[in-house]
């Protein structure tokens, strides 16, 4: 089972757990802002009991790693083990490590640095296999079963752990807290389905022939053929459907526009895309 490990992988969850913890101790505590999810217990323990969130990471993070392992399985458990572990090694190595940044007690801006730290970092960890613990388990299961976007279900949770914050930070902490961590959500989502989003297009012509064959031809791009049949007039019709980058988006419009300027055509985001011509070359090798 060891062997299905990869070790980029596990070198990413690290890189991105030292970047959690670099936001969350240089912007989050050290402005007294609060957080979401397990950590913003840990923040709370740190408050009442200054018990060391590096500490108490670990050991809240003991009955999550049973359902864990029930659910996700060995390797996951892994992975989570591995970053568990390791943001507790950087929450202890950057609270040892005098680093002070004069933000003039711009809340806002604090407020958007530790969001973005907090969403760059759990996003390499989402995007490689691995979680922190705490609600990281609970929303990457409700991804896996339900298919809810782990930035939605980690938003969620963050916002009833905010509420108990209310007990140690005023109003005015909470709020830029929830700024950050609905900063962090929105990177979160951004950074694990890609950052590189393509277009997929839906064309219905009467020269479907012709636009496929210049498509493939100027573009090097596949194209894949729908059977496809109008609601209203019950007419056998195939429908094109092709993924570009977004930036020939503009070029597979001129060649549509060229040949059929009556042809149908819809767009959409693709947020992420495997296979040829986006991450295997012609020869299926990975591209790099």
């Amino acid at each position: 089972m060891l062997k299905t490990l990869r070790t980029k992988n596990i070198c990413f969850i690290i890189l991105g757990t030292a970047i959690y913890a670099f936001g969350l101790v240089n912007f989050n505590i050290a402005n007294n802002l609060g957080e979401g999810g397990l950590a913003g217990v840990t923040l709370f323990l740190l408050h009442f009991f200054q018990i060391d969130p590096a500490y108490s990471n670990l050991v809240l993070n003991i009955p999550l790693f049973l359902l864990g392992w029930r659910v996700l399985g060995n390797r996951a458990l892994i992975y989570t083990g591995i970053g568990t572990v390791s943001l507790s090694l950087f929450l202890w190595i950057f609270q040892r490590i005098p680093y002070t940044l004069d933000l003039h007690n711009d809340l806002l801006l604090v407020a958007l640095f530790a969001g973005g730290f907090s969403g760059v970092g759990l996003g390499l960890v989402f995007r490689y296999g691995g979680t922190t613990g705490g609600s990281d388990i609970i929303a990457k299961l409700l991804n896996h079963t339900k298919g809810i976007s782990m930035g939605r279900t980690l938003f969620a949770i963050d916002a009833i752990v905010l509420i108990a914050s209310l007990s140690y930070l005023d109003m005015r902490q909470v709020m830029y807290t929830l700024v950050a961590v609905f900063i962090g959500s929105r990177v979160i989502d951004f950074v694990q389905e890609g950052a590189y989003a393509a277009r997929g297009a839906l064309i219905v012509s009467k020269n479907n022939d012709l636009i496929a064959s210049h498509v493939m031809l100027s573009m090097n791009r596949g194209v894949t053929v729908l059977e496809g049949r109008g609601g209203f007039s019950k007419s056998e019709q195939d429908v094109l459907y092709i993924v570009v980058a977004k930036n020939e988006i503009i070029q597979l419009k001129n060649i549509v526009q060229a040949v059929d300027p009556h042809a149908f055509v819809s767009v959409s985001v693709v947020h992420d895309v495997m296979g040829e011509g986006f991450t295997l070359d012609e020869n299926k090798n990975p591209i790099y």
